[in-house]
């Protein structure tokens, strides 16, 4: 099937811009995007990331972008060149504490997330082939979509005006690692054409602190390609057409530890903007499909990590299918209206070899299910002089279904387990209302929302392992629900010059968490045997996980030169009772106090310099909170030369001091660190 699909959206990117041409001489401009933003957004805590800044990272992934804004976070510290590909998932707000993601992600309108797991394929998403980066903080955005619990960031793919004619780099780097990717934006008349992928490669990094006999160094190869076509079909009406696909291939430091992800999406989108002046209507139809392979091998590792041996190894393959239209009638009034409909159905099963005899599986399991999301949704906006007034509401109805588990010996013998879990289903209101008064060079917001996420089939089906440690999955898990408050000031005493400052209050009930449940060694349900350095674990909804904090933001720009900062506060508890009453008061786990980013730039017409210092603040490892995880510091820089107009050579620095950012902490206080002194040299070709 998406093979097929495939085809035909190729087929659409590269026929469509030329139908167009033939069909009209006429200049028609295209823009790529869907409908503009409500105004009613001012009154929310709005950071963009623009296209500058996406063409200028030591590391050149996306993950350090979204760094830049202070409170967005991921599970753990390290970035997709050396994370399990399951810790990755994105929150905002002290909300942590688990490694699905509760901010929900777009791409050109399309949910992000794995459809099974709710982590993100960081190695998808090229940089250098986007416009731009907006990010939300607070939840209940409904005509995003639902799952936007703690937020929602958008990625805006680019068009040539933003991205140029042709922009070529290739880069050698620390470990022996390569970095090497290609942006083509073509216009034609009435559309244009986008084409980007790239490469990479490293041998990899110990990640283990203090490493023993078994430990290795962790080497990576992961490559993206995305093929984008736009054009006019006439009536100002925009066909905007996406196929992407990545792979990526880790280790994680250790024998039988191998991990591969690799996926495929596909995307059709009608995008008619209307003039709601002259009282045209707009109007945006999305139709995607989503593939999704996902491969990992885990280990047993004695306390001595002098012997490894394998006790799992994961298939799991997922599929998410979906659409949204929406309509923006012509209103008028200072009222701006958005009304529509979505749904998204996501599919999924682990298959998995256990109960290892030496290096032979004895046993296999599959468990899996499905969820499909359908919901309505209803935004207004009124802007009149300096005030700004924002409500939007959305009613989602939600059902999981076909949960199943299936375990048996590989050889002759009775099945162990053939479980059939009952379908569940429930209706989920969500909302949020905003206000922004103007004075001058002085804004004043206000909002409150509620938010809420369905757990993934992840959470309900795949028991996992990190290090010694056990976590089996919970199928009877609940909704999280998220009640909100913010209010923050906005400052600009010059054109050039920003400050932006919120203080919010967030309380989401019925939190997933792996809570504690006992100490190895022993065999436990659902994950089997684990060792004396371990603990076994199950996914559970806390009564609530309570978080009050302060966000501060700010930017200046002047010629050439520009300082960004962003720094966020968090106070995260647990709420907890019955077999989790140990945790109440507790932080959540991977959840930090402080984090701040700062970054000064220099960027002349083919000449640019930067430096960006981060602060990831002490956090623990554990909902126990019995490991703690230290602070860090780290530094990077950039660095362009020009040899041509149209030619540089660029140098790049990660933690340029070899800053030790402790990323995760497993049984025996074993330490893992996150990404150390990387430089990268190469040379970087630009046609405007």
């Amino acid at each position: 099937m998406l093979e097929k699909l495939g085809c035909a959206v190729a087929a659409l990117c590269v026929a469509a811009p030329a139908v167009a041409q033939d069909r009209s001489q006429d200049e028609i401009v295209v823009t790529g995007r869907g409908l503009d933003v409500p105004p009613g957004d001012a009154a929310y805590d709005v950071v963009t990331i623009d296209r500058a800044r996406l063409a200028d990272t030591a590391s050149n992934r996306i993950e350090d972008v979204l760094a830049d804004v202070a409170g967005l976070a991921q599970y753990r510290r390290s970035t997709s060149s050396s994370a399990h590909p399951t810790s990755q998932g994105i929150t905002l707000r002290g909300l942590g504490g688990n490694a699905s993601s509760r901010a929900l992600l777009l791409l050109d309108g399309v949910p992000q997330t794995d459809p099974f797991g709710g982590w993100v394929p960081f190695p998808a998403y090229m940089p250098g082939r986007l416009a731009g980066v907006r990010v939300t903080r607070g939840g209940g955005s409904g005509f995003a979509g639902p799952g936007a619990l703690a937020g929602t960031v958008e990625l805006e793919s680019g068009s040539p005006a933003e991205l140029g004619l042709l922009n070529l780099g290739a880069f050698y780097g620390s470990r022996n690692s390569v970095d090497a990717n290609a942006v083509a934006a073509v216009p034609v008349r009435s559309g244009f054409f986008t084409v980007a992928g790239q490469y990479g490669r490293s041998d990899g990094f110990v990640p283990i602190v203090n490493p023993g006999r078994v430990d290795r160094a962790a080497p990576y190869e992961q490559a993206s390609l995305a093929v984008r076509g736009v054009t006019d079909v006439g009536g100002g009406t925009e066909l905007q057409t996406n196929l992407s696909g990545f792979t990526d291939q880790r280790d994680r430091g250790t024998a039988y530890t191998d991990v591969l992800s690799k996926g495929a999406d596909a995307s059709v989108r009608l995008v008619h903007r209307g003039n709601g002046q002259k009282g045209e209507w707009g109007w945006s139809a999305l139709a995607y499909l989503q593939v999704r392979q996902f491969e990992s091998g885990f280990a047993s590792i004695s306390a001595p990590r002098d012997t490894v041996s394998p006790v799992v190894q994961q298939e799991v393959p997922a599929t998410g299918i979906g659409g949204r239209i929406e309509v923006a009638p012509p209103v008028g009034g200072g009222v701006t209206l958005r009304l529509g409909g979505d749904l998204r159905r996501v599919s999924g099963e682990t298959r998995e070899l256990y109960t290892f005899v030496g290096t032979n599986p004895t046993r296999r399991r599959i468990a899996g299910g499905a969820s499909l999301t359908t919901g309505g949704f209803a935004n207004a906006s009124y802007n009149s002089g300096g005030l700004t007034l924002d409500a939007g509401g959305r009613l989602d109805h939600w059902t999981i279904y076909d949960g199943s588990l299936f375990e048996a010996p590989l050889a002759a013998g009775p099945v162990l387990t053939d479980s059939r879990y009952a379908n569940r289903h429930g209706w989920e209101p969500t909302g949020r209302l905003g206000a922004a008064y103007a004075m001058g060079p002085v804004t004043l917001r206000a909002a409150g929302y509620r938010g809420w996420r369905l757990p993934t089939l992840n959470e309900l089906y795949r028991p996992f392992r990190a290090g010694a440690d056990a976590t089996a999955a919970n199928p009877g898990l609940d909704p999280e629900r998220l009640w909100g408050g913010e209010v923050g000031v906005d400052l600009r005493p010059l054109p050039d010059l920003v400050f932006r400052a919120t203080g919010y209050w967030n309380r989401l009930d019925g939190a997933i968490a792996n809570v504690t449940l006992a100490r190895g060694p022993g065999t436990f349900p659902g994950v089997g045997f684990v060792s004396a350095a371990g603990a076994y674990r199950q996914r559970q909804n806390l009564d609530a996980v309570e978080a009050k904090g302060i966000e501060l933001d700010g930017q200046w720009t002047l010629g050439a030169w520009s300082l960004a900062g962003s720094w966020a506060y968090a106070d995260s508890r647990v709420h907890a009772s019955g077999a989790a009453v140990s945790l109440d008061g507790l932080r959540p786990a991977q959840t930090p106090r402080f984090q701040g980013s700062a970054t000064l730039a220099w960027r002349a017409a083919l000449a640019n310099a930067s430096v960006t210092a981060r602060y990831a603040g002490a956090r623990f490892e554990d909902d126990q909170n019995s490991a703690r995880l230290d602070p860090a510091w780290t530094v990077d820089a950039t660095l362009g030369v020009p040899v041509t107009r149209a030619l540089r050579i660029e140098g790049r620095a990660e933690n340029l001091f070899d800053a030790e950012v402790q990323a995760g902490i497993s049984g025996g206080n074993v330490i893992e660190r996150a990404t150390p002194r990387t430089l990268w040299i190469g040379l970087r070709y630009a046609m405007r």
